[in-house]
Protein backbone atom coordinates (compact mmCIF):
# COMPACT_ATOMS: atom_id res chain seq x y z
CA UNK A 1 0.00 0.00 0.00
CA UNK A 2 0.96 3.28 -0.93
CA UNK A 3 2.73 6.01 2.07
CA UNK A 4 -0.83 7.16 2.27
CA UNK A 5 -0.57 10.28 4.87
CA UNK A 6 1.84 12.22 2.70
CA UNK A 7 -0.86 12.46 -0.17
CA UNK A 8 -1.22 15.70 -1.64
CA UNK A 9 -3.59 16.96 -5.28
CA UNK A 10 -0.17 17.10 -6.53
CA UNK A 11 1.17 14.15 -5.86
CA UNK A 12 2.32 11.42 -8.88
CA UNK A 13 4.00 8.42 -9.10
CA UNK A 14 7.42 7.40 -11.30
CA UNK A 15 6.63 5.37 -14.35
CA UNK A 16 8.97 2.70 -15.52
CA UNK A 17 9.85 5.51 -18.50
CA UNK A 18 10.63 7.72 -15.41
CA UNK A 19 8.53 10.35 -16.36
CA UNK A 20 6.41 11.31 -13.50
CA UNK A 21 2.13 11.09 -13.57
CA UNK A 22 -0.02 12.97 -11.04
CA UNK A 23 -1.90 10.38 -8.90
CA UNK A 24 -5.53 11.84 -9.28
CA UNK A 25 -6.93 12.58 -12.57
CA UNK A 26 -9.92 13.75 -14.14
CA UNK A 27 -11.94 11.34 -16.12
CA UNK A 28 -13.99 12.58 -19.38
CA UNK A 29 -15.80 9.62 -20.55
CA UNK A 30 -19.26 10.04 -21.66
CA UNK A 31 -18.77 14.38 -21.23
CA UNK A 32 -20.59 15.59 -24.03
CA UNK A 33 -18.89 18.10 -26.72
CA UNK A 34 -18.46 21.73 -26.08
CA UNK A 35 -18.91 23.12 -23.41
CA UNK A 36 -19.96 20.54 -20.87
CA UNK A 37 -16.39 19.11 -21.14
CA UNK A 38 -14.50 22.36 -21.33
CA UNK A 39 -16.34 23.65 -18.38
CA UNK A 40 -15.44 20.36 -16.36
CA UNK A 41 -11.81 20.61 -17.69
CA UNK A 42 -11.81 24.32 -16.62
CA UNK A 43 -12.95 23.89 -13.46
CA UNK A 44 -10.69 20.63 -12.65
CA UNK A 45 -7.64 23.34 -13.43
CA UNK A 46 -8.70 25.61 -11.42
CA UNK A 47 -8.91 22.82 -8.55
CA UNK A 48 -5.57 21.95 -8.99
CA UNK A 49 -5.99 19.02 -11.18
CA UNK A 50 -3.07 18.37 -13.26
CA UNK A 51 -4.55 15.13 -15.12
CA UNK A 52 -6.69 15.17 -17.48
CA UNK A 53 -7.76 11.51 -18.89
CA UNK A 54 -9.63 11.56 -22.50
CA UNK A 55 -9.94 9.47 -25.38
CA UNK A 56 -10.54 9.08 -29.27
CA UNK A 57 -13.69 7.13 -28.31
CA UNK A 58 -15.13 10.05 -26.03
CA UNK A 59 -15.53 12.38 -28.53
CA UNK A 60 -14.05 15.24 -26.90
CA UNK A 61 -10.01 15.00 -27.67
CA UNK A 62 -10.85 18.96 -28.90
CA UNK A 63 -12.63 20.57 -25.84
CA UNK A 64 -10.20 19.02 -23.73
CA UNK A 65 -7.12 20.99 -25.78
CA UNK A 66 -9.20 24.40 -26.04
CA UNK A 67 -9.84 24.10 -22.13
CA UNK A 68 -6.04 23.44 -21.41
CA UNK A 69 -4.85 26.09 -24.21
CA UNK A 70 -7.29 28.39 -22.30
CA UNK A 71 -5.34 27.83 -19.14
CA UNK A 72 -3.00 29.73 -17.75
CA UNK A 73 -0.64 27.16 -16.53
CA UNK A 74 2.15 25.56 -18.65
CA UNK A 75 1.35 22.80 -20.90
CA UNK A 76 4.40 21.10 -19.00
CA UNK A 77 2.59 20.80 -16.01
CA UNK A 78 -0.57 19.29 -17.71
CA UNK A 79 -0.71 15.49 -18.09
CA UNK A 80 -3.11 14.79 -20.81
CA UNK A 81 -4.26 11.01 -21.64
CA UNK A 82 -5.85 9.68 -24.33
CA UNK A 83 -6.48 6.24 -26.40
CA UNK A 84 -6.60 4.63 -29.51
CA UNK A 85 -9.18 2.89 -30.02
CA UNK A 86 -9.93 -0.58 -31.42
CA UNK A 87 -11.20 0.26 -35.16
CA UNK A 88 -7.90 3.10 -35.33
CA UNK A 89 -5.29 -0.40 -33.92
CA UNK A 90 -2.58 -1.60 -36.54
CA UNK A 91 0.52 0.13 -37.20
CA UNK A 92 -0.32 2.44 -40.05
CA UNK A 93 -3.42 2.91 -38.32
CA UNK A 94 -2.38 3.88 -34.90
CA UNK A 95 0.19 6.30 -36.32
CA UNK A 96 -2.52 8.41 -37.66
CA UNK A 97 -4.94 7.83 -34.77
CA UNK A 98 -2.20 9.38 -32.80
CA UNK A 99 -1.78 12.17 -35.07
CA UNK A 100 -5.87 12.51 -35.14
CA UNK A 101 -5.89 13.03 -31.32
CA UNK A 102 -2.66 15.56 -31.52
CA UNK A 103 -4.61 18.20 -34.19
CA UNK A 104 -8.25 17.94 -31.89
CA UNK A 105 -5.75 18.37 -28.79
CA UNK A 106 -3.73 21.23 -30.44
CA UNK A 107 -0.28 20.25 -28.66
CA UNK A 108 2.50 19.39 -30.06
CA UNK A 109 3.07 15.72 -27.66
CA UNK A 110 0.65 13.31 -25.64
CA UNK A 111 1.57 12.58 -22.45
CA UNK A 112 0.01 9.13 -22.42
CA UNK A 113 -0.89 7.26 -25.05
CA UNK A 114 -2.40 3.62 -24.41
CA UNK A 115 -4.34 0.70 -26.09
CA UNK A 116 -7.76 1.28 -25.60
CA UNK A 117 -8.79 -2.33 -25.23
CA UNK A 118 -6.75 -5.95 -26.30
CA UNK A 119 -9.93 -6.97 -28.48
CA UNK A 120 -8.61 -6.27 -31.70
CA UNK A 121 -6.39 -9.77 -31.15
CA UNK A 122 -2.90 -10.86 -31.47
CA UNK A 123 -1.81 -9.34 -34.64
CA UNK A 124 -3.26 -6.07 -33.90
CA UNK A 125 -2.34 -5.71 -30.54
CA UNK A 126 1.81 -6.49 -31.48
CA UNK A 127 1.08 -3.75 -34.28
CA UNK A 128 -0.39 -1.34 -32.39
CA UNK A 129 2.55 -1.29 -29.71
CA UNK A 130 4.96 -1.30 -32.14
CA UNK A 131 3.63 2.02 -33.35
CA UNK A 132 3.39 3.31 -29.80
CA UNK A 133 7.10 2.91 -29.38
CA UNK A 134 7.39 4.65 -33.03
CA UNK A 135 5.84 7.12 -31.32
CA UNK A 136 8.21 7.74 -28.28
CA UNK A 137 10.94 8.04 -30.62
CA UNK A 138 9.18 10.37 -33.40
CA UNK A 139 8.71 12.45 -29.85
CA UNK A 140 5.27 12.61 -30.10
CA UNK A 141 4.36 10.85 -27.65
CA UNK A 142 6.09 10.62 -23.63
CA UNK A 143 4.43 7.40 -22.30
CA UNK A 144 2.51 4.48 -23.66
CA UNK A 145 0.62 1.95 -22.29
CA UNK A 146 -2.41 -0.63 -22.26
CA UNK A 147 -5.99 -1.06 -21.13
CA UNK A 148 -8.42 -3.01 -20.51
CA UNK A 149 -5.55 -5.88 -20.18
CA UNK A 150 -6.00 -8.96 -18.47
CA UNK A 151 -2.81 -11.24 -17.23
CA UNK A 152 -2.61 -12.76 -20.43
CA UNK A 153 -2.21 -10.06 -22.55
CA UNK A 154 0.25 -8.64 -20.19
CA UNK A 155 2.08 -11.97 -20.84
CA UNK A 156 1.66 -11.83 -24.02
CA UNK A 157 3.21 -7.83 -24.73
CA UNK A 158 6.00 -8.67 -22.70
CA UNK A 159 7.28 -11.50 -23.87
CA UNK A 160 7.40 -10.31 -27.18
CA UNK A 161 10.40 -7.88 -25.48
CA UNK A 162 9.41 -4.29 -26.34
CA UNK A 163 12.43 -1.74 -26.56
CA UNK A 164 9.69 0.53 -24.14
CA UNK A 165 7.33 -1.64 -21.60
CA UNK A 166 4.10 -0.75 -21.13
CA UNK A 167 4.14 2.06 -18.33
CA UNK A 168 0.71 1.64 -17.21
CA UNK A 169 -2.21 -0.56 -17.48
CA UNK A 170 -5.52 1.62 -16.86
CA UNK A 171 -8.99 -1.04 -15.67
CA UNK A 172 -11.81 -1.08 -14.23
CA UNK A 173 -10.95 -1.37 -10.32
CA UNK A 174 -13.09 -0.35 -7.02
CA UNK A 175 -13.36 -2.19 -3.90
CA UNK A 176 -16.17 -4.29 -5.25
CA UNK A 177 -13.72 -5.25 -8.47
CA UNK A 178 -10.38 -5.31 -6.48
CA UNK A 179 -8.18 -7.31 -9.72
CA UNK A 180 -5.92 -8.78 -7.10
CA UNK A 181 -4.57 -10.68 -10.02
CA UNK A 182 -4.02 -7.46 -12.21
CA UNK A 183 -2.97 -5.46 -9.25
CA UNK A 184 0.05 -8.17 -7.97
CA UNK A 185 1.24 -9.00 -11.77
CA UNK A 186 1.40 -5.18 -12.68
CA UNK A 187 3.58 -4.28 -9.60
CA UNK A 188 5.91 -7.19 -10.21
CA UNK A 189 6.63 -5.83 -13.43
CA UNK A 190 7.03 -2.32 -12.58
CA UNK A 191 3.51 -1.03 -14.38
CA UNK A 192 1.17 1.44 -13.01
CA UNK A 193 -2.39 0.45 -12.26
CA UNK A 194 -5.07 2.92 -13.61
CA UNK A 195 -8.30 2.55 -11.90
CA UNK A 196 -11.59 4.19 -13.81
CA UNK A 197 -14.47 4.11 -12.92
CA UNK A 198 -13.83 4.28 -9.48
CA UNK A 199 -17.10 5.49 -8.34
CA UNK A 200 -18.60 2.41 -9.16
CA UNK A 201 -20.38 4.30 -11.72
CA UNK A 202 -22.87 5.26 -8.98
CA UNK A 203 -24.30 1.37 -8.22
CA UNK A 204 -22.19 1.25 -4.66
CA UNK A 205 -22.57 5.21 -3.17
CA UNK A 206 -25.18 3.73 -1.25
CA UNK A 207 -23.77 0.56 0.22
CA UNK A 208 -24.30 0.49 3.48
CA UNK A 209 -20.85 -1.02 4.57
CA UNK A 210 -19.29 2.23 2.66
CA UNK A 211 -21.74 4.70 3.80
CA UNK A 212 -21.15 3.72 7.33
CA UNK A 213 -16.81 4.08 6.99
CA UNK A 214 -18.02 7.59 5.33
CA UNK A 215 -19.65 8.83 8.32
CA UNK A 216 -16.43 7.45 10.30
CA UNK A 217 -14.24 10.32 8.38
CA UNK A 218 -17.03 12.59 7.75
CA UNK A 219 -16.39 12.27 3.98
CA UNK A 220 -18.69 11.21 1.26
CA UNK A 221 -18.77 7.97 -0.46
CA UNK A 222 -17.32 9.18 -3.65
CA UNK A 223 -14.10 10.38 -1.31
CA UNK A 224 -14.41 7.17 0.67
CA UNK A 225 -14.00 5.22 -2.66
CA UNK A 226 -11.17 7.68 -4.25
CA UNK A 227 -8.85 7.72 -1.25
CA UNK A 228 -9.10 4.41 -0.94
CA UNK A 229 -7.60 3.98 -5.05
CA UNK A 230 -4.95 6.50 -3.58
CA UNK A 231 -3.88 4.33 -0.56
CA UNK A 232 -3.39 1.90 -2.49
CA UNK A 233 -1.49 3.82 -5.16
CA UNK A 234 -3.48 3.77 -8.02
CA UNK A 235 -3.86 6.34 -10.49
CA UNK A 236 -7.48 7.13 -9.43
CA UNK A 237 -9.56 8.73 -12.41
CA UNK A 238 -13.15 10.09 -10.62
CA UNK A 239 -15.53 11.52 -13.67
CA UNK A 240 -17.50 14.45 -13.37
CA UNK A 241 -19.07 17.58 -15.62
CA UNK A 242 -20.24 18.88 -11.78
CA UNK A 243 -18.63 21.48 -10.65
CA UNK A 244 -19.14 21.22 -6.82
CA UNK A 245 -18.24 17.18 -7.52
CA UNK A 246 -15.36 17.92 -9.14
CA UNK A 247 -14.19 19.96 -6.38
CA UNK A 248 -15.05 17.76 -3.93
CA UNK A 249 -13.61 14.79 -5.45
CA UNK A 250 -10.15 16.42 -5.10
CA UNK A 251 -10.78 16.92 -1.34
CA UNK A 252 -9.48 13.71 0.03
CA UNK A 253 -5.89 14.72 1.43
CA UNK A 254 -6.88 15.76 4.79
CA UNK A 255 -7.61 12.63 6.38
CA UNK A 256 -6.18 9.05 5.64
CA UNK A 257 -8.47 5.76 6.17
CA UNK A 258 -7.11 3.42 8.68
CA UNK A 259 -5.77 -0.04 8.18
CA UNK A 260 -8.58 -1.84 9.39
CA UNK A 261 -11.19 -0.11 7.08
CA UNK A 262 -9.35 -0.45 4.21
CA UNK A 263 -8.91 -3.83 5.17
CA UNK A 264 -12.87 -4.36 5.45
CA UNK A 265 -13.23 -2.20 2.01
CA UNK A 266 -11.27 -4.89 0.79
CA UNK A 267 -13.09 -7.69 1.68
CA UNK A 268 -15.86 -6.24 -0.52
CA UNK A 269 -14.75 -7.59 -3.58
CA UNK A 270 -17.46 -9.53 -5.61
CA UNK A 271 -15.90 -8.93 -9.05
CA UNK A 272 -18.68 -6.31 -9.82
CA UNK A 273 -17.88 -5.32 -13.43
CA UNK A 274 -20.00 -2.07 -13.79
CA UNK A 275 -19.48 -1.79 -17.91
CA UNK A 276 -17.52 -3.70 -20.44
CA UNK A 277 -14.70 -6.26 -19.64
CA UNK A 278 -12.06 -7.16 -22.24
CA UNK A 279 -9.49 -8.40 -19.27
CA UNK A 280 -10.99 -11.60 -20.26
CA UNK A 281 -10.96 -11.46 -24.13
CA UNK A 282 -8.48 -13.65 -26.22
Amino acid sequence: MAEAVRLTLSSSTTLNDGHKIPLLGLGVYQAPKGLPTQNAVTWALEAGYRHIDTATLYDNETDVGIAVNKSEIPREEIWITTKVWNSDQGYKKTLQAAERSLEKLNTDYIDLLILHSPLPGPKLRKESYDALQQLVKLGKVKSIGVSNYGVTHLKELLNQNPKIKPSVNQVEIHPWLTRNDIVTFCAQNNIVVEAYSPLTKGNKLKDRDLIKIAQKYNKSSAQILIRWGLQHGFVTLPKSINKDRIIQNANVYDFEIEKEDMESLDKLDQHLVTGWDPTICD
